[in-house]
């Protein structure tokens, strides 16, 4: 053997080796966000829905999949995007949307926005034939359809359920494949903003027809002398679901690992062999021992894996990782709860999922940014409002040591609402941060009645069979009927303290424990401190929102802190969202409710809470102190701390030093005097604490803090941008709301912007709109004369010409001519300033001839292998005719039914709205920007400006991804 022939033997068994490794890996989940194209349909009109529904046998046959949801419909002229996608929060805000939806111009009135199309091809090795290949959506909102290679594959009404497809049977191996999903989110599931699209993460998975199920593993930890944060032993009871999709029985061993938080193997475990009949699935138990364990806590969320594999003899054909983590949770009806043995108020907020610019397609290290916000304030748990949480969510939650209350969407056992609940709690069982299922949410038909009792009772003993380690509640906005909700619930969840008797329901059902699920519910707008309803704005002072059954944030606290019986609170709510505009109507479009803006800017009702929640000595001074023209006033001042004195001082004079009780507030009457207000607080005689609120002069720059310096160039992470209005001293100017302008270069792109205003109209993420305008109908004419092709009596004849897409018996088809016109007509489209009419046509045929009007045009090249001409309207008619003259037709071009595309291969006329600037005011001296790194590394810059004031630069590095 020479020396290069051993080389290239290397070399080939290397590859092989890899090729093999590959294909041998017995799981393979892909997460394939990038490179879906978009495109908006229509709720009401087929035509403008791309025809869909409307080919014969369309939803008779397999494979008849119509427009979008056929294989070869070419998509080329869509927009491209990455997902997770939100095209609600890009489109206008309109007096006739649903204010309580954020009156986005979505819904009902507005069926050309209601409906969206996504497709996207994917390659599926011939190495993957044999394989058990799936398709997971983690959210859609909502009722979306999926279809594959024109097949349809299955439907999901609710936008909050997280759905798989098995998709096998369907794909081509080796060759190209399209997955068209169709999202209609014409109808609504809340009250409140919920978006509309893929908002949430597309995988692929695949495995061996022999493996463990989707969900299908579960680890429960029972802890033994358990003694500080600390114990002796913990046993760990596995149950893990085994499904044989072969077409034979076969054998089987399971294994198990466990991986300590450092990934080190602290146990190993394999189970007797086992056969599994064909198309069937079981069951496997077992128990481990592990000594020491390191528990999950709010301080340390230790977090295990589980590493279960299937192994068929000697080869294992799965390899499925389950984190966990090991705890201890009680709930208890006289002390509240306790985890690891240690008493614990619940400290929570409600959130829905929206935030300022991205809508409810937040990136994953933006959830975790909100939730360090939350933290920040002092927060423990949160309540996912008023539907399951997002798989990311909950891992960001086990990572940083929160608690969760996991909610389904809607009371009720019928076949479709038991399988929403029971994928809520398979998919969410083995994350330590959840310690609470939440059946429901103010049910008010059947809130007080009998039927209230019984679906309460029934659906909480459908969770407990998938997971009796957990606490079960509801929440109820009324009790003390005889029958309700509330009786059949086996924790009890009041929503607001001052709608109930909370103390007298703690004596009728003693042996119950009590969680406040919503508390507060008090409006304030940051920085405003005396309502004005023309410009939708609340007084940020805390205050009751109106009538005996509202209180007031430090009210509700204290309530609670005083009766050890009540496990915690959940306020109503962390961040401000969209819709729900309580207390005003259009033009609002956002809640006020939240402890922090909907940028995630502290308002002083969060302050309040930090001060309740923290121990870290703190004060907060409110309001700020920039009053010009009211000099001599009284000026109602606060101040939020920890500390037990606080003294306040105007200008370098003491205006006195007061005791502060614990969740209390210090208060002053101070003129108003131009200068320095400054608050100490001392503890225990010492000075721990000091704020200053200063009076600003003129806005004279912007000043810019970014959680990041360096992204990852891997298409998702993000940095958040937090943009002041400073005077020339650096302070902030109060009030301020001058327009700020944004660009970003390099490696970057601008993801959405916002300022925590709750009437702002301005755009929240700019987008390019596009839109198709469809033609008449399609013609073809067959010549054997190259001249005959312009012959305007032959033109003008209708009989020489015929429809190309109408089935016709083989005998009667004409024969291949050597020459062919095709014709269309066209609308003058009607375009708004500003906007753009492009004609995209393909090369249908070699020598082919464009005629545009009876004029010869000639197309530029475009993208993906397109040509394209743009329109201009002043040249156009009222009715437009496109002619191609062909010499040798394709066989594509015979009269067949198969060729249903209408013509959309050949022809798309594309009307462009060009996307508005990005730019924002500022709301009180802050706004907010959101960049997002491509998946290219290198150095990024985002510039932003503003008419006379000081510009500021950001530089980050996008640096290669792991």
């Amino acid at each position: 053997m020479t020396k290069l022939f051993f080389l290239r033997f290397l070399a080939a068994a290397w590859l092989a080796a890899a090729a093999l490794s590959l294909h041998a890996a017995p799981r393979e989940r892909v997460r394939i966000d990038d490179h879906w194209r978009f495109a908006y349909g229509h709720a009401v009109d087929a035509g403008q829905d791309f025809k869909h529904s409307l080919r014969p046998f369309f939803f008779a046959k397999a494979g008849y999949g119509d427009g979008p949801a056929a294989r070869d419909f070419d998509d080329r002229t869509w927009r491209r995007l990455h997902l997770p996608h939100d095209w609600a929060v890009e489109l206008p805000f309109d007096s006739r949307g649903d204010t309580n939806h954020g009156s986005k111009a979505i819904g009902r009135p507005f069926p050309e926005n209601s409906v969206g199309w996504y497709r996207r091809e994917i390659d599926i090795p011939a190495a993957d034939q044999g394989r058990r290949i799936a398709l997971e959506l983690d959210g859609v909102f909502r009722d979306s359809v999926v279809w594959v290679n024109g097949h349809y594959i299955g439907r999901e009404h609710s936008g909050y359920a997280s759905v798989r497809y098995d998709i096998t049977d369907y794909l081509h191996y080796g060759q190209k494949n399209v997955v068209a999903v169709r999202v209609d989110a014409t109808g609504m599931e809340g009250w409140w903003y919920e978006g509309a699209g893929i908002y949430r993460h597309v995988w692929l998975s695949k495995t061996a027809p022999l493996h463990v199920g989707h969900w299908g593993s579960f680890v429960r930890a029972d802890i033994s002398g358990l003694q500080g944060n600390q114990a002796t032993s913990a046993r760990l009871t596995i149950a893990t679901t085994v499904v044989n999709d072969g077409k034979t029985p076969t054998r089987y061993t399971l294994v198990h690992e466990v991986l300590d938080p450092a990934g080190r193997r602290v146990a190993r475990q394999t189970l007797p062999a086992a056969t599994l009949a064909a198309a069937s699935q079981s069951e496997a138990n077992s128990r481990i021992e592990l000594k020491a364990p390191q528990l999950w806590s709010l301080a340390t969320p230790q977090l295990y894996t589980l590493v279960t594999e299937v192994r068929q003899g000697s080869e294992v054909v799965d390899r499925y990782t389950t984190p966990f983590g090991i705890r201890s949770i009680r709930f208890d009806a006289d002390q509240g709860f306790f985890l690891n043995g240690q008493h614990l108020k619940l400290q929570g907020t409600n959130n829905h999922q929206d935030h300022a610019g991205v809508g409810v397609a937040l990136p994953d290290s933006l959830i975790e940014w909100r939730l360090q916000r939350l933290k920040t304030m002092g927060v423990n748990a949160i309540r996912s409002a008023h539907h399951p949480a997002t798989p990311e969510l909950l891992d960001a939650c086990d990572r940083l040591g929160l608690l969760v209350i996991d909610e389904h969407r809607v009371m009720g056992t019928t076949p479709e609402l038991r399988h929403e609940l029971e994928r809520m709690v398979r998919r969410d069982r083995n994350h330590p941060s959840v310690i609470l299922w939440s059946v429901g949410n103010e049910e008010w038909a059947i809130e007080n009645n009998e039927l209230g009792t019984r679906l309460a009772r029934e659906m909480q003993t459908i969770v407990r069979r998938l997971d009796p380690t957990r606490g079960l509640t509801l929440a109820a906005s009324s009790s003390g009927q005889p029958e309700g909700t509330y009786v059949g619930s086996e924790i009890l969840g009041f929503n607001y303290k001052a709608q109930h008797d909370i103390d007298a329901m703690h004596k009728r059902f003693p042996q119950r424990p009590v969680v406040v699920t919503e508390e507060g519910l008090t409006h304030a707008t940051r920085g405003i401190y005396a309502a004005d309803p023309a410009r939708v704005f609340s007084s940020a002072y805390d205050q009751p929102s109106g009538g005996a059954s509202t209180a007031s944030v430090e009210q509700t606290w204290r309530y609670n802190i005083e009766r050890p019986f009540i496990a915690g609170a959940f306020y109503w709510t962390g961040f401000d969202y969209r819709g729900e505009t309580a207390p005003y109507g259009w033009p609002a479009i956002s809640s006020q409710f939240g402890m922090l803006d909907t940028t995630g800017v502290f308002k002083d009702s969060g302050h309040y809470l930090r001060a309740a929640w923290t121990q870290a000595s703190m004060v907060h001074v409110l309001p700020h102190w920039t009053w010009p023209g009211r000099e001599g006033q009284p000026i109602d001042v606060r101040v939020y701390t920890n500390t037990d004195e606080v003294e306040l001082l105007l200008n370098g004079q003491s205006l006195g030093r007061k005791a502060i009780a614990r969740y209390t507030h210090g208060q002053w009457t101070v003129p108003y005097a131009p200068g320095e207000l400054v608050a100490r607080g001392y503890q225990g005689g010492k000075l721990t604490a000091t704020q200053t609120v200063a009076t600003a002069g003129a806005p004279a720059a912007i000043a810019v803090t970014t959680t990041r310096q360096s992204l990852s160039a891997d298409g998702q992470d993000v940095a958040v941008l937090e943009l002041t209005v400073h005077d020339a001293q650096g302070r902030l100017v109060p009030g301020a709301d001058n327009l700020l302008q944004f660009q970003a270069s390099g490696p970057l792109r601008l993801l959405g912007m916002g300022n925590g205003h709750p009437g702002s109209h301005e755009a929240d993420k700019p987008a390019e709109r596009y839109r198709f305008n469809g033609f008449g109908p399609w013609s073809i004419r067959d010549e054997t004369r190259a001249e005959a092709l312009a012959d305007p009596t032959r033109h003008a004849d209708p009989r020489a010409w015929r429809d190309p897409f109408q089935w016709v018996p083989d005998h009667e088809r004409p024969a291949p001519a050597p020459y062919a016109a095709i014709r269309t007509h066209f609308a003058m489209p009607v375009l708004a300033p500003g906007e753009l009419a492009e004609l995209f046509v393909a090369t249908i045929a070699p020598g082919q001839q464009l005629l545009l009007n009876g004029r010869p045009v000639t197309p530029q090249p475009a993208a993906d292998g397109l040509q394209v001409l743009r329109l201009d309207p002043s040249t156009l008619q009222d009715s437009n005719e496109l002619v191609w003259h062909l010499a040798s037709p394709p066989a594509g071009m015979r009269a067949t039914a198969d060729a249903a595309q209408d013509g959309a291969r050949w022809a798309q006329l594309r009307i462009t709205t060009p996307a508005a600037p990005w730019q924002r005011k500022a709301f009180n001296g802050h706004a907010q920007l959101i960049v997002q790194a491509t998946a290219d590394p290198g150095p990024a810059q985002v510039t932003i400006t503003s008419p006379g004031l000081q510009p500021a630069i950001v530089r980050l590095e996008v640096k290669a991804a792991p």
